[in-house]
């Protein structure tokens, strides 16, 4: 007797992939949502789980269905794809979460690297987990660790801030907040605003340490090292193509006077000046950001004037 699979899911004849020329067939995978890693450039960086999951599965939903079709022509997988991003994800989450219920296996690719970083993934991860069916993660290629291991600076603590404002202002604002940040800064970016968002990098955290990945694991794979500043002027005087990762030191604790220090400087200019103008001497003098500087310039001013009036005849 034909065993026959459950309403939703596909019965196809051919489960298997090709690796070095020799054809592997593998069987229908766990029903539920299998999270997987793929190549962030170079084909080969895919796991033998990842190819027998995406072999295995009844559906891929991926970004982009032309993306992840060159990976699947690669290893000679048949799995039908589907498009799963930021423009369609509102209306096609509730059919993933149907083929679900309906007992399918359904993997979730990125168009390059580990799902969930900088995509709609985990809204389909969370719903999936309420309904309650199995999510399951296959790790493997992400640029994040890739451009860490290969920067040269420090990997103890690290800060993935995904891609900076494209507005100018915007982007200077996020800066100022990322300047607040002990640890590593890990940053994507694309050719056209590498210059610019480097600039203000420059500006807005100083002359820290930094690393431009550009094209990870891809024929023209390019890492430069230097300054803020020297990495944005050479920016400048050329065009930049591909997909970048720009990995950014810590500031070092000898840059960063304590906050009581700090406090000290701003009291001793609020008695001088204006708060606008003392916060734009501590500025100078300490190298943080204004936006900070003023929040903490208003909360001293306050402090001031209620001891001035505690201090006031009754």
């Amino acid at each position: 007797m034909r065993q026959t699979n459950p309403p939703g899911t596909e019965d196809r004849a051919q489960r298997r992939y090709v690796l070095a020329g020799h054809s592997i067939d593998v069987g229908r995978i766990a029903p539920g949502l299998h999270i997987v890693a793929t190549p962030i450039g170079n084909l080969g960086d895919i796991t033998l789980r990842a190819l027998a999951t995406l072999a295995g599965a009844d559906l891929i939903a991926c970004e982009d269905t032309r993306v992840t079709r060159k990976l699947l022509d690669r290893y000679a997988i048949e799995t039908p794809l589907t498009p799963y991003h930021d423009h369609n994800a509102a209306s096609a989450r509730p059919k993933l979460l149907r083929r679900l219920g309906e007992g399918a296996a359904i993997a979730l690719v990125s168009d390059a690297g580990t799902p969930l970083v900088s995509d709609p993934g985990y809204k389909l991860v969370r719903a999936a987990q309420e309904a309650g069916h199995t999510v399951t993660a296959l790790p493997g290629a992400s640029a994040v660790l890739t451009a860490l291991t290969v920067a040269g600076l420090p990997t103890d603590q690290f800060l993935f801030a995904g891609f900076l404002p494209p507005k100018e202002a915007a982007r200077r604002a996020r800066i100022a907040e990322l300047a607040r940040e002990t640890a590593t800064l890990v940053l994507f970016e694309t050719g056209p605003r590498v210059a610019a968002s480097l600039a203000d990098l420059a500006a807005g955290l100083g002359a820290r340490e930094a690393a431009l990945c550009r094209e990870l694991t891809k024929l023209h794979e390019e890492i430069r090292r230097g300054a803020l500043a020297t990495l944005a002027q050479a920016c400048a005087t050329g065009e930049i193509r591909g997909e970048i990762v720009l990995v950014i030191a810590p500031p070092k604790a000898s840059e960063r006077p304590s906050s009581g220090d700090t406090d000290a400087l701003l009291r001793r200019a609020l008695s001088r000046v204006s708060l606008k103008d003392a916060v734009g001497e501590v500025a100078v003098a300490t190298g943080l950001p204004r936006r900070e500087l003023y929040q903490r310039a208003l909360v001293l001013a306050k402090e001031e004037n209620r001891e001035t009036n505690l201090g006031a005849p009754r």
